[in-house]
């Protein structure tokens, strides 16, 4: 491992900025593959987006299969590369690699098989939105082998403590889809007008240009990459691993993103306006949801690599440097969604009055939960690099879990669809608080931690 991928030493948040924005940065480009497609969508009209939505929660599901090999190579490399053992690293590549080819393989099959069922789940009684979401999700099936394994590569540089690659190269990505997105859904110049099919076809060609250039980039760097047989047989020990670290972490996003259909389907019963409102304020939310994603990864590559070491002082000190940067990154995002909600929703869907006034309550009221969203995050990070993925799971699966009671509950009073929000809202505030809480009585029982103080903190060894 090169000085520059070395995080057990050095000043702690110098290592984690640097760590922490280019992998920020990849989580904006991600978030902005769905807010391009959201806005030019947005162009055709609210319905589009409500089908574009429905069929997208297929896509978000898989970030559940997704996790599984993702975490194993984000935590295994870095576990490693914090114990000098880069042999050990391409065993966890390898295999992260081949389980993620045959996961998207079985996922397309079962998108493509029972498409009808799955968009009809939603009940939205709309047939022109029902066969757009089918044609959306068809297309993306295709070239879903794309978008399952460029986070898997991007998780093997990140765990390597190289963020900067992968988001020079999902960048292009993004690049390709801006550019695609609008010449496909309007019809620019030779194109044919495809609005919901064009975002999907725009979408799988920028994917696919991102996994060519990480193949390419995979071929040049030898100390991560080379002597790989992708053909070989699995070592089960290793798969296990990588499941026992990928799985608690996966059926938290699964069931939250379970959680998110129900939701979604109690929020039909108002129409596809309110639909539309949910997927276009789940992308602005994003702003800070992204941002938290990101330094949740940089967290857990910290804390893994210095694990790996044994450096348990850099471990206390990065979670408390780390904790105050989102910190103040969630109470900045919280006075932007609440005081600029109507020009903020104006972007995706303007001269809809009726979308942006529902708009502007979901942003509000959701943008009083962005602190305690933000420092979940960060310490599901330092969890997930100390490779005890259960603990953020099981506070993720409870508390998202109660959405559900909570939004049937709080709908059928005064509050009606805003009661709703409410729910997703008031939950984000308790799973930043009780794991935050549990983190921090690890550290307190920890033999190698119990004794450091946070006002001992000291970010230069």
């Amino acid at each position: 491992m090169t000085k520059t991928n070395n995080l057990t030493e050095g000043n702690i948040l110098k290592a984690l900025f640097k760590l922490a924005i280019p992998i920020m940065g990849t989580s904006f480009v991600q978030m902005a593959y769905n807010m391009t497609d959201m806005i030019w969508v947005g162009r055709v009209g609210s319905r589009a987006v409500a089908a574009v939505g429905t069929a997208g929660f297929y896509t978000w599901l898989a970030m559940a299969f997704i996790l599984i090999p993702k975490i194993g190579a984000e935590v295994g490399v870095a576990q490693s590369a914090g114990k000098q053992d880069m042999d050990e690293a391409k065993v966890y590549i390898k295999h992260s690699i081949q389980m993620i080819i045959c996961i998207s393989l079985f996922y397309a099959s079962i998108l493509l098989i029972f498409r009808k069922p799955l968009i009809g789940f939603f009940n939205l009684g709309e047939p022109d939105i029902i066969n757009d979401a089918i044609t959306y999700l068809i297309i993306i099936s295709f070239g879903i082998i794309f978008y399952f394994i460029n986070p898997v590569f991007t998780a093997i540089f990140n765990g390597y403590g190289e963020s900067r690659t992968p988001f020079i190269v999902n960048s292009i990505g993004l690049v390709v889809n801006m550019i695609l997105d609008p010449l496909m859904i309007l019809g620019i110049g030779p194109f044919p007008r495809l609005e919901v099919a064009g975002a999907a076809i725009a979408t799988v060609i920028a994917q696919a240009i991102v996994t060519i250039v990480f193949v390419l980039v995979a071929i040049k760097r030898k100390e991560l990459f080379s002597g790989l047989n992708l053909l070989s047989a699995p070592d089960m020990a290793h798969i296990k691993r990588i499941v026992k670290l990928g799985l608690p972490v996966a059926l938290q996003s699964g069931f939250f993103t379970a959680i998110a259909m129900v939701i979604a389907r109690i929020i039909a019963q108002w129409g596809p306006v309110p639909i539309a409102v949910q997927k276009v304020g789940s992308q602005i939310e994003a702003i800070s949801w992204m941002t938290a994603g990101g330094f949740q990864t940089a967290m857990a590559t910290f804390v893994g690599q210095n694990y790996g070491a044994k450096q348990w002082p850099r471990v206390f000190r990065g979670y408390f440097s780390g904790m105050t940067i989102m910190s103040i990154i969630g109470i900045l995002t919280s006075l932007l969604l609440i005081f600029a909600a109507r020009p903020l929703f104006s972007i995706f869907v303007p001269g809809e009055e009726e979308t942006i006034m529902y708009g502007i309550v979901y942003l509000r009221i959701l943008g009083l939960s962005q602190l305690f969203m933000c420092i979940e995050s960060t310490t599901a990070g330092a969890f997930n690099g100390l490779g005890k993925t259960v603990p953020p799971s099981i506070v993720g699966i409870l508390f998202n879990g109660l959405r559900i009671p909570a939004a049937l509950f709080l709908s059928s009073t005064s509050l009606g669809l805003n009661g709703v929000w409410w729910a997703i809202s008031i939950s984000s505030i308790f799973k930043g608080m009780v794991l935050t809480t549990w983190y921090l009585i690890m550290l307190k029982k920890n033999p190698e931690t119990k004794s450091l103080r946070i006002a001992d903190l000291k970010l230069i060894e």
